[in-house]
């Protein structure tokens, strides 16, 4: 952990907390030592613990309890009348509050199903009921009227008939094991189930590899009784359960799918929506366990690998056939607003330096945990910060609350809300904090690793509500013991927990990498797991039985992002580190050189085999199981560029460390000028060509995965090339990313010379 430096008494911290911001401290919650933090000298540290003091003291987890169930009282996904009326409400609230609020409109392309037909027509007939079966135990379960039907969201139109085929997860490699079997999905329809990827890449594979259509299910071994007592009597998914979402390309670009890089605006020029490069080129339909084993039933053929078997009661085969599939969809290509709330507390010292803090409202159905969990958190932080505004205290920076809407089909409204107001936003944006759905557990966060030091020492200062730890060291146990080799190495011997980077799958995308804003994104989880998600069992008494009854974490979230905001807001200088970033990039330079090394090696082991004959020894006569294609030789690929750029990077983030440590006392304008340059760094990792085939993708470190969705490649442009077998695009993505982190380094070395003594260059 992170030492202390000084020791303060209760008239010193009383005497600074009242002649530094003019609000009246309470000696009671001041702490006896004064642990450091980033961006404050010792003096405003001890006041800013004063501050979170008097905020961790208004924190009330009944109004969490009470914001969830108004909030989750009815279904509110986008065009719903709930969703507009959940808006109206937190725009009051924020009025009421003090804050200077409005509801940002934008106007997006939003489908819904009007036909939904899947049905066998042989070997056996079968018609899938494709209804969630509401629960006496469950409130709002029953509100049929109001809830959209079981759908992946931006599937094409269609009525395909064929066979059908079982491809596991629906992955690339999955589709290897399939053609070294000899099974071709061309002409098919394939059954994936959810799990191994995001489910937009499920469709996206099929239909590269000829597929007709496409059905996703929930296996009760991965999400179901295989995991414990279904609801509701466990949290886990019943038979008739099934997951709604999204199966936008958002790997291409997220956001309305009619006006990529550019706002939804009433009158913006939008694309028709049968050319949108994002939606998805077949029919897509997730559906229950419940109607899927009649499915899988009927399959014929070899039998599944065993790592793909669930926890159906049947023998896994992979068809093709005889089961024979009907599947028709078609739906309202409607354009529907989102409504995005946006409160605002105007800094007294920077009023153009913004912390924006966000996080979604809508929701598939009912949604308590997925997103009111983190919002309702979110709103407790807004009211507790209006309550220290009535006691005198006044952020230096400007504070802002944005409640996104959109959030579930792709990303809509934050994205459409960044793209309309880029510029502003490049200009003003000191860091974006997102939070989504929470539960009790374990700190999880991900984000620009030149806030890692920073959000470590929050971790470090927020207490474990069920442990009575900080969260750093729970979080760190749960490495130690449960982590892989390298998170049990680094729990053990690095002082500071590593936060992840950041993919896709929630609201800081277009922040960070479309804008280059630094963004985090955090949450609790691990203890409540259960198989509600984007089912109409996401609901009020889902959630207070099963995921955070007590809302102990909802506060603890309150509490984490409630700091992370005042810090930023109140610093006197912003708390960007970069030596941790440092380490943290030269990591993924060493990951993609040793990815480069073990396909080398794997490659040449494998062309020896296949020269030997080993596959054909080894192979079962009575079963078909080709040999593997023969991959084309992996090259030496030249990564000087970017070891070169490493290792200044290295060198600068040393150099800035050591100025501020060697002239912490700034002028006024210095503060000024360093901050700006600090929140803008981020800007400098972005291209401006994008990633390749996906340019609205700019940041050159952190990017969803093509193949992956919500997982993050980091180095992407390199990563990707190397795993596709690119060379020559490997090359130019080595060069392309070392320009920018030497970009990087180049704006580190500016805010260096602005430290630094003397006068500034």
């Amino acid at each position: 952990m992170l030492q202390e430096i000084m020791m303060l008494k209760y008239s010193g911290l009383l005497l600074a907390a009242a002649l530094l911001t003019g609000y009246a401290a309470v000696a009671q919650n001041t702490p006896a030592e004064v642990k450091p933090l980033l961006g404050f000298d010792a003096g405003a540290a001890a006041t800013e613990y004063q501050l979170e003091a008097q905020f961790d003291a208004q924190l009330k987890a009944d109004n969490l309890r009470q914001w969830m169930k108004r909030l989750a009282a009815h279904p509110h996904h986008v065009g719903s009348p709930y969703d507009k009326d959940n808006a109206e409400f937190m725009a009051s609230l924020f009025k009421s509050w003090g804050y200077d609020t409005r509801i940002d409109v934008s106007y997006v392309l939003f489908p819904t199903p009007k036909l939904r037909v899947l049905e066998m027509v042989a070997p056996t007939p079968y018609t899938a009921g494709l209804t969630e079966k509401p629960v006496a135990e469950d409130a709002t379960s029953g509100q049929t009227s109001e809830q959209l039907p079981t759908y992946n969201c931006f599937s094409k139109d269609g009525d395909v008939t064929a066979e059908l085929v079982f491809v596991n997860y629906g992955v690339p490699k999955d589709y290897e094991e399939l053609e070294r079997r000899g099974i071709d999905v061309k002409g098919k329809i394939v059954i994936a189930k959810y799990g191994g990827s995001w489910r937009g890449i499920k469709p996206k594979v099929a239909a590269e590899k000829g597929a007709l259509g496409c059905l996703i299910y929930s296996d009760p071994k991965d999400d179901g009784y295989g995991q414990g007592d279904v609801y509701p009597k466990g949290a886990f998914k019943p038979e008739t359960g099934a997951q709604r979402g999204s199966v936008l390309d958002m790997p291409t670009y997220p956001g309305d799918p009619l006006t990529p890089g550019y706002g939804s605006t009433k009158n913006a020029k939008r694309l028709d929506y049968k050319k949108a490069p994002t939606l998805t080129q077949i029919p897509v339909l997730p559906i229950s366990y419940g109607d899927a084993l009649p499915l899988l039933t009927a399959l014929a053929g070899p039998m599944a690998p065993e790592a793909w078997r669930g926890g159906l009661p049947i023998p896994y085969h992979l068809g093709p056939g005889p089961a024979k599939v009907h599947l028709q969809l078609a739906f309202n290509w409607k354009t529907e607003p989102v409504y995005n709330v946006i409160a605002t507390l105007k800094g007294s010292q920077y009023p153009d330096e913004w912390v924006l803090r966000g996080n979604h409202h809508d929701a598939w159905v009912n949604g308590a945990n997925d997103p009111l969990s983190g919002l309702v958190a979110l709103l407790e932080e807004a009211r507790a910060a209006s309550e220290l505004y009535k006691t005198g205290w006044r952020p230096k920076r400007t504070l802002m609350f944005c409640a996104w809407d959109g959030e579930e089909p792709g990303l809509l409204g934050s994205t459409e809300w960044a793209e309309t107001n880029a510029a502003q936003l490049q200009k003003n944006v000191v860091a974006y904090l997102n939070t989504d759905n929470s539960e009790r557990g374990f700190l999880y966060a991900a984000g620009s690793h030149t806030l890692e030091k920073f959000f470590n020492q929050v971790g470090r200062d927020v207490t474990d509500p069920e442990k009575n730890i900080s969260l750093n060291d729970r979080r760190r146990a749960l490495d130690l013991v449960n982590g892989n080799a390298d998170a049990q190495k680094d729990a053990r011997d690095r002082a500071d927990l590593r936060i992840a980077a950041l993919g896709a799958g929630s609201d800081y995308s277009p922040y960070i990498q479309h804008l280059g804003i630094p963004s985090m994104n955090v949450a609790f989880g691990g203890e409540g797991d259960g198989g509600e998600y984007h089912s109409i069992y996401d609901s009020f008494d889902h959630y207070t039985r099963f995921k955070d009854p007590n809302f102990a974490y909802g506060v603890a979230l309150a509490q984490t992002m409630g700091r992370c905001a005042l810090r930023l807001v109140n610093a006197d200088v912003l708390p960007f580190e970069f030596q941790n970033f440092s380490n943290t990039v030269a990591k993924y330079g060493t990951e993609v050189k040793q990815l480069t090394e073990t396909m080398r090696a794997e490659t040449e082991k494998q062309a020896r085999l296949l020269v030997e004959k080993r596959y054909e020894a080894v192979a079962d006569p009575t079963e078909t199981l080709l040999p593997p294609r023969a991959p084309a030789a992996v090259p030496y690929l030249n990564f000087a560029p970017l070891d070169n750029a490493l290792l200044k990077l290295e060198q600068s983030a040393q150099a800035y460390a050591q100025a501020r440590k060697a002239n912490p006392a700034l002028t006024a304008d210095r503060k000024k000028e360093l901050d700006q340059l600090l929140y803008r760094a981020e800007q400098q990792l972005l291209s401006t060509e994008g990633l390749p085939r996906r340019p609205w993708y700019r940041h050159q470190l952190y990017a969803p995965g093509f193949y992956t969705g919500y997982g993050v490649k980091t180095l992407p442009g390199i990563r990707e090339a190397v795993e596709e077998r690119k060379w020559a695009e490997a090359e130019e993505q080595i060069k392309r990313t070392a320009a920018a982190i030497e970009r990087f380094s180049g704006q580190i070395n500016r805010a260096t010379a602005v430290a630094g003594p003397g006068p500034a260059q």
